[in-house]
């Protein structure tokens, strides 16, 4: 039996219109178009806002507030005033998540257009513009990052610790003596914000966060291509990539620079489908230049190269992959000129490894093999996380090498190859936070998807958001609080292909009717 979808939760589009032949007739030809689903979009917008009210007391907040600091709102951030803003945080999250399913129901079933995701996306993320940072404290690292590259200090050498001020001061502590470990081009923009924010904190807050926002805005304009060449559906794309929690609240609410990464690296794999190899390399190597993640994706780009070359094979690899370094070279050359900066990021990008997380399997593999040891006796974590570490990295280099020899047809198929590798390379990183599983998705969601899959995604992506509490500080330890959320996962989850997967419509009566998903509703 397929999914079902019910009637109820998608309520907005029952002024829907069949689409007969006498109505487009009337119409000149054209198809009407269909209602936007406003409820569900005013639910999931009174959920932004709920987690734009409750940020200002339990998210990433200032150590010395302007705002907040005196006024009568400072009882948001300590005792039971902060109780009630992570409470209000929650509650806003979970509207957010519920009107997402939602949504996802009504694009499950071809209810939704493009137009309406696209709506909600902008309805949800406008109160996330202008709140503290919600999940993270990153923020504040990539602008004491931009202010060390400005006052001419090495941002590879130094960590924020080395400056004073109010924004070396909010720094979280486990980066103030940290190099960055982001590629020039991030460093140049960084010190861009700097430059049109000055030293105001929440200014240069808001303006990075702007600035990070262009990565959605390409993203969102290469969909329809990228859905074009990958046989995928944009509703379902954009429902997968802009409206998606993890979205709104980690790219967009922390933000994160993952965000501008994937929006050039898409664009630059659009570019590469259609034939512009030049161009498209060079976006993705300003992506690397970014994050060095996008850097797992060149390998695959250019057998699409050369796939388009005629010859033998490795003829047509050599002929593609010599003008793909020499696009490389001038794009990062480039990148690490106008940022005034040297190549001692390659040294930083071990950083992020001294978190240690389950979300990174090689990590929670190390981490389960201590437990089971330290029952016999007092040991040391770090033989262990160390050792599977190592191999998590060797087999992610073999995953990648067979995944690269597969993609050798080009086409389709090597961009597939890339998400896929994309997604090893989140998991199998020594460390992974939450938006780290967004790098393949960018990719991904522009192929074909099925409902279960799709719910798969729900469930992940609640669970990582809840991965992190509100503040920034990792939840993955409190075990009760761990339990809650993977409860909220798998419901999140079931809720996408199943109305009312606890079964509470026949405790209050009949409260709804299903209709298959992908088929239309009768009206009676």
């Amino acid at each position: 039996m397929p999914p079902s979808v019910s009637i109820e939760s998608a309520p907005d589009w029952s002024e829907r219109t069949n689409e007969t032949t006498a109505d487009l007739s009337g119409l000149g030809g054209r198809r009407p178009r269909r209602p936007l689903p406003l409820r569900t979009i005013a639910l999931g917008a009174i959920g932004s806002t709920l987690l734009l009210f409750g940020s200002f007391g339990a998210g990433g907040t200032l150590v010395h507030d302007p705002i907040l600091g005196t006024g009568p709102l400072s009882a948001l951030r300590y005792g039971h005033g902060r109780d009630v803003a992570i409470a209000v945080v929650y509650l806003g999250f979970a509207l957010l998540v519920w009107a997402w399913v939602r949504l996802g129901r009504g694009v499950i079933a071809q209810l939704v257009t493009s137009r309406g995701v696209l709506w909600a996306t902008a309805a949800w993320l406008g109160p996330i513009l202008v709140a503290p940072p919600l999940f993270t404290r990153d923020v504040y690292s990539y602008l004491g990052q931009g202010l060390l590259a400005l006052g001419g200090l090495d941002p590879y050498g130094v960590g924020p610790s080395t400056l004073t001020g109010p924004i070396p001061e909010n720094v979280h502590p486990t980066w103030q003596t940290t190099p960055a470990p982001y590629g020039p081009l991030f460093i140049g923009v960084a010190k861009g914000v700097i430059l049109l924010a000055g030293h105001d904190v929440i200014a240069s807050v808001i303006v990075m966060r702007l600035v990070l926002l262009g990565g959605l805005v390409m993203l969102i304009c290469a969909l329809p291509g990228l859905v074009r060449h990958l046989g995928g559906r944009l509703t379902v794309a954009l429902w997968l990539v802009a409206a998606s929690p993890m979205t709104v609240v980690h790219l967009v609410g922390g933000p994160h620079n993952d965000m501008l990464m994937i929006g050039l690296l898409a664009v630059g794999t659009l570019l590469m489908l259609d034939g512009k190899h030049v161009g498209g390399i060079a976006l993705v190597s300003a992506a690397m230049a970014i994050k060095a993640t996008a850097g797992l994706a060149l390998p695959f780009l250019v057998w699409l190269w050369a796939s388009r070359l005629p010859g033998p094979l490795w003829q047509r690899f050599c002929r593609a992959v010599f003008p793909a370094l020499g696009v490389f070279v001038v794009v990062f050359g480039a990148c690490t000129a106008l940022a005034k900066v040297g190549f001692g990021w390659l040294s930083a990008l071990s950083a992020p490894g001294m978190i240690v997380n389950y979300l990174s399997a090689p990590t929670a593999v190390g981490q389960a093999l201590y437990s089971l040891v330290s029952l016999f006796g007092e040991t040391n974590s770090w033989p262990f996380v160390g050792t599977t570490r190592t191999l998590g990295s060797l087999l992610l280099v073999v995953i990648l090498a067979w995944n690269w020899w597969q993609a050798r047809v080009g086409g389709t198929e090597a961009v597939r190859r890339a998400a896929i590798v994309l997604c090893c390379g989140a998991l199998l990183s020594p460390v992974v936070l939450p938006w780290y599983l967004t790098w393949g998705l960018a990719l991904g969601c522009a192929f074909a998807w099925t409902p279960r899959a799709l719910s798969y995604v729900v469930g992940a992506s609640i669970a990582l958001v809840l991965a992190y509490y509100p503040d920034g500080e990792q939840a993955m330890y409190n075990w009760p609080f761990v339990a809650v959320g993977i409860g909220a996962a798998v419901l999140g989850s079931l809720s996408l292909v199943r109305f009312d997967p606890l079964g509470l419509s026949s405790t209050f009566g009949g409260l709804s009717r299903t209709v298959p998903t992908g088929r239309e509703p009768q009206r009676s």
